[in-house]
């Protein structure tokens, strides 16, 4: 019986070897919240973020394997069955939506990306907007997280989007949480904290505004991209967690650099390589049009064929054209 009990057990941080309140805290900071993540974790990235020894790091990954449940491998009908709990959120386009098979997917991240004024803050601004409204309207009827990182979240904006839909826009500000990040440790570290909110709150998007702009200012040239790409790989999947663990709509901006050639017919391409494309369940590249028209085209998608559709930007917010 008491074996039984102590596999049942559900062990902490504090419960490794040689980890006391102190190490435990600063293995928090360093954004390391649960075994699964120490078990992965290389002993050089550990010893670095958490601000120990190399070999102290070693017996803490190989203590973390040994008790962190790394889960069991599932059959194709209980991942049937959880998907079926994915909703969708609407973008306030119906030929957007059409696009994305009906909106925008829960336990999803879907990528934003284009050059500066094609849209892409405004559909994230519309987004925390849509999330309020009722199922039968294409909502969530949830809350909305809105990681800033370039000081872009206008509540002004909100207001006109959410009286273009009837809603009382002080109510609507209220459902949205907004946090500004001013750098990318910080912009990883409030994901963690995103997950507190969503303890208290119905959050059912969460907003980051912009993906790579901090990553690309701190870490600048090739001696620092394998850096770069390492912590932007371990951030989407936070994000990706979260959508998981909160059946919440991921929704990410990202900015684009000069790339002649590139196969969507423009010369740019979105910042990340093969990380960010690896992790994002949708890619929508969004690109000027004539007056307030965007195109929208969908380049990547797990189930859906690629395509595009001509949306609006109108002072009630994202419309067809």
């Amino acid at each position: 019986m008491a074996k039984k009990k102590e596999e049942n057990k559900e062990y902490t941080i504090e419960d490794l070897p040689g980890v006391g309140p102190a190490t435990a805290e600063k293995l928090r900071d360093a954004g390391y919240t649960d075994l699964i993540e120490l078990a992965v974790a290389s002993p050089k990235d550990l010893a670095e973020l958490a601000g120990i020894g190399e070999g102290v790091a070693q017996k803490i990954i190989a203590a973390a394997r040994k008790y962190a449940n790394v889960g069991d491998f599932e059959t194709g009908d209980t991942i049937m069955e959880r998907r079926s709990k994915l909703t969708k959120l609407t973008t306030g386009s119906k030929e957007m939506d059409d696009l994305l098979g009906g909106g925008l997917e829960t336990q999803s991240i879907t990528e934003f990306f284009g050059e500066f004024g094609s849209g892409k803050t405004q559909i994230v601004h519309q987004l925390a907007v849509n999330v309020q409204l009722p199922k039968d309207k294409g909502g969530l009827e949830g809350h909305a997280i809105f990681i800033d990182t370039e000081n872009t979240f206008r509540p002004e904006r909100i207001v006109q989007m959410a009286q273009a839909y009837g809603l009382d826009p002080k109510e609507a500000l209220k459902k949205i949480h907004v946090a500004r990040a001013f750098n990318s440790h910080h912009q990883m570290l409030l994901v963690d904290k995103a997950m507190e909110v969503a303890k208290e709150f119905p959050v059912r998007l969460l907003v980051v505004d912009s993906l790579t702009a901090h990553f690309r200012a701190e870490y600048v040239g090739r001696s620092s991209l394998a850096e770069r790409q390492q912590l932007l790989n371990r951030h989407m999947h936070d994000l990706l967690k979260f959508a998981d663990i909160n059946n919440a709509v991921v929704a990410v901006t990202n900015q684009v650099s000069a790339k002649p050639d590139t196969f969507w017919g423009d010369p740019t391409a979105p910042i990340g390589g093969h990380i960010v494309a690896h992790n994002a369940t949708y890619r929508i590249y969004l690109r000027k049009s004539r007056g307030n028209k965007r195109i929208a085209r969908l380049i990547d998608s797990p189930s859906l064929p690629d395509g595009e559709v001509v949306i609006a930007i109108t002072n009630e917010g994202i419309r067809d054209a």
